[in-house]
């Protein structure tokens, strides 16, 4: 068994237009095989956002508990890592956008950077990003450039 996370379209919807109930456990009977069947699932809230666009349409991202046949990948290429296709999937809770910020405040700095290149914040959450990494230059830059789309942040300066 794994918890973790799935990120769905608005309405608990998969990139796949299957739509999901919560409470309800739903299984896979083909070989479990990341890419290819099964039920993706990541233990990192952040990683979920790696195949939805948070920044143009809403998500809703929900906790969720794999299990039976479980097959583990790590793109370490890319910098996911604990990624799961599951046989069986039950979603749990759906997380509200105060329960989201509150678990990205809590995790390390580069966990909070890449959220925040996946995720559109608020103007109310991104004063709260600001004020509580103020003193942070990767974050702050990182708001900067993925938030607020201020592009000079990453040029190099002759």
């Amino acid at each position: 068994m794994v918890q973790g996370f799935k990120c769905f379209k608005k309405g608990l919807i998969n990139r796949y237009g299957m739509i999901f109930e919560l409470g309800k456990v739903y299984h896979d009977d083909k070989e479990i095989k990341f890419h290819q069947s099964g039920f993706h699932m990541c233990t990192n809230l952040e990683d979920t956002l790696r195949y939805f666009d948070a920044f143009n349409e809403e998500v809703d991202i929900a906790s969720v508990i794999g299990s039976g046949k479980i097959n583990k990948y790590d793109d370490e290429y890319n910098g996911f890592y604990d990624m799961y296709s599951v046989e069986y999937l039950q979603v749990c809770h759906v997380l509200t956008r105060d329960e989201i910020m509150n678990y990205v405040l809590d995790l390390p700095p580069m966990r909070v950077k890449r959220f925040i290149s996946l995720y559109k914040l608020s103007k109310e959450e991104l004063l709260i990003f600001y004020d509580k990494y103020y003193n942070n230059i990767p974050i702050t830059n990182a708001l900067n450039y993925y938030q607020n789309e201020k592009e000079k942040v990453y040029i190099k300066k002759k």
